[in-house]
């Protein structure tokens, strides 16, 4: 893939292959493709400081979640992080928002950095942190707008959130921020380390812990996480298209 117009293309092919499969992943690849269309649009309208730099960038952290995708249909083992996030996707007792912080974990906290400094390989890293910054911005944008349409697909989660103020997150013990925050850390440190498989296992090894916190996030919080999966859609293929929609207002139900 060298153009943004490819991944959207395989993306596309990806969210049809998990609606004939059922594959709960397809909730994170479709907001991951409303991720890379919003960047694909900010680039036509020259937003970022340097817009062919963030194509290249954009290509380099789609093919990261494609790779893993492929891996996995392959039978073969991709990150851990990813590995936890494919293996969550073949059960129905997790939410939608979880399997989407699931993707969002495994490709922000582990992906997002690497292929930074891959876009930066020879130049320090500083030069990319707006734009580095600004994708997530993008990310927790979406995200916002699927929380606030998410009583379409999980009626009890969409009555929380407005009560939770902000901290819903919290209730699944993820936070984009901090996800961010920690992201940029990471991709600093591997851009300077000779010894950048060693980075790669190390911080694959601690954000796939993160992965298995947000699928057994604890006694109480596993109880009202089955209490609001009990009203949330069971059909995947519905819920995908749901999300579809919710990511493009102009459709229609």
């Amino acid at each position: 893939m060298t153009t943004i117009a490819e991944v959207l293309t395989r993306l596309d092919e990806i969210i049809s292959d998990c609606k004939i499969t059922t594959s709960r992943i397809g909730y994170f690849a479709v907001l991951y493709r409303q991720v890379t269309d919003r960047i694909r649009i900010g680039i036509l309208n020259q937003e970022f400081e340097d817009n062919p730099r963030m194509e290249k960038l954009d290509i380099l952290f789609a093919k990261r979640f494609i790779d893993a995708y492929e891996l996995w249909n392959q039978g073969k083992d991709p990150s851990s992080s990813w590995r936890v996030a494919f293996q969550a996707s073949t059960e129905s007792n997790y939410l939608v928002l979880q399997h989407l912080f699931l993707g969002i974990n495994a490709h922000i906290n582990l992906d997002l950095g690497i292929a930074a400094s891959e876009t930066m390989a020879g130049f320090p890293l500083k030069g990319i942190e707006n734009d580095f910054n600004k994708i997530n911005s993008i990310l927790s944008e979406l995200v916002d707008g699927v929380k606030a349409n998410i009583s379409a697909i999980s009626p009890i989660f969409g009555l929380i959130i407005p009560l939770a103020k902000g901290k819903d997150e919290l209730l699944l013990n993820f936070s984009i921020q901090l996800a961010r925050d920690g992201a940029w850390k990471f991709a600093g440190e591997y851009h300077l380390d000779p010894n950048k498989e060693s980075q790669i296992k190390d911080r694959d090894n601690s954000i796939s812990r993160i992965a298995e916190k947000l699928i057994k996030p604890g006694k109480l919080l596993s109880f009202l996480v089955k209490l609001i999966a009990f009203a949330e859609w069971k059909s995947v293929t519905r819920t995908i298209e749901k999300l579809e929609k919710i990511g493009n207002p102009k459709s229609t139900d």
